[in-house]
């Protein structure tokens, strides 16, 4: 109850500022006409364009009315075709992805984390936490292409390469869905990359598998196997609920998309460095000629054209 009136408090704030926008931005308006002031009108256009970005950003926020989109969200990043370029592909949108939550005020925290053998990720998995975090990022779900020179190739050849984006929100206690434990096998393994006196010295990390489905779940940022099993576990009830949900997707028509073979044709976006800069999403059409921008994190007109997309379809 706490948190629906918390959400319903922010949605409240936000037409109150925008309000408070509009109203200063009138008052600016009219003083400038009655008193035949011109030296107000550029303040009066700033104004005017920070309200309507306001405003569309206030409007698209109204279409996130699925069932999770105001839960934390689970990402997942797999490298696909192209070896150690893909690996490095992947890292980087690692890094786009928490440049995006950072903007946005929403923590992020690595859960698990399988490194490249030479550069790179072959996997990673985080977990976003803020409002509407499942809302905007369910729009990355699916398979993501580059195209540049690779840095790996001492030939300056341009290379493509893949990575694949699972986002799944964060299933609750108040959810009811049971796993029958007959049905999981638990391994037990030594933590990789960084850590303190105590993760990688012992056999803390957790990997969960479902076996009727194959869904796996693993954890190895706590510092006890016990920290690790309950955040594995709940990463594998919510893999198990959204598998659950897209059986229903004719239902739950918020939640859509599937992640294809990560290598050409299944792309939902792809990012080109070379021979021009262009990030272009396939299902929305929206493009963004700045790629630093993007790989700096806004993916505002994506996530925003992608809300649209999916409320018209």
């Amino acid at each position: 109850m706490l948190q629906e009136i918390k959400a319903l408090q922010n949605k409240l704030d936000s037409f109150g500022a925008l309000r408070n926008e509009y109203d200063d931005l009138m008052v600016l308006a009219e003083l400038g006409l009655e008193e035949n002031d011109e030296s107000v009108y550029p303040e009066a256009k700033a104004l005017a364009a920070d309200f309507e970005r306001d405003f569309e950003k206030f409007k698209l926020a109204k279409l996130l009315d699925g069932e999770f989109d105001r839960s934390n969200a689970i990402l997942t990043l797999h490298s696909g075709a192209g070896g150690t370029e893909s690996c490095d592909w992947a890292l980087m949108l690692f890094r786009m992805y928490s440049r995006w939550a950072e903007k946005n005020g929403y923590s992020a925290q690595i859960i698990d984390m399988l490194d490249g053998d030479e550069a790179g990720v072959k996997s990673v998995t985080m977990q976003i936490n803020g409002e509407n975090a499942f809302g905007y990022l369910k729009s990355e779900k699916g398979v993501h292409r580059l195209v540049r020179i690779s840095p790996f190739d001492s030939s300056g050849r341009r290379h493509t390469s893949f990575a694949s984006c699972e986002v799944m929100p964060e299933i609750d206690d108040s959810v009811e869905f049971e796993i029958d434990e007959d049905d999981l096998r638990v391994d037990t393994y030594r933590s990789s990359g960084k850590g303190g006196q105590h993760v990688n010295k012992t056999d803390s990390a957790i990997r969960i598998t479902h076996i009727p489905t194959g869904a796996v779940a693993a954890c190895q940022s706590e510092r006890s196997q016990l920290q690790n099993k309950n955040t594995a576990m709940r990463m594998l009830k919510s893999k198990l609920y959204d598998m659950k949900m897209q059986e229903q997707r004719e239902k739950l028509r918020d939640i859509r998309g599937e992640v294809k073979d990560i290598a050409w044709g299944s792309q939902i976006r792809s990012y080109v460095f070379h021979p021009y800069t262009l990030v272009k999403d396939h299902r929305t059409s929206c493009e963004m000629g700045n790629i630093t921008a993007v790989m700096d994190g806004e993916l505002e007109p994506f996530m925003n054209a992608y809300l649209g997309w999916v409320h018209n379809a």
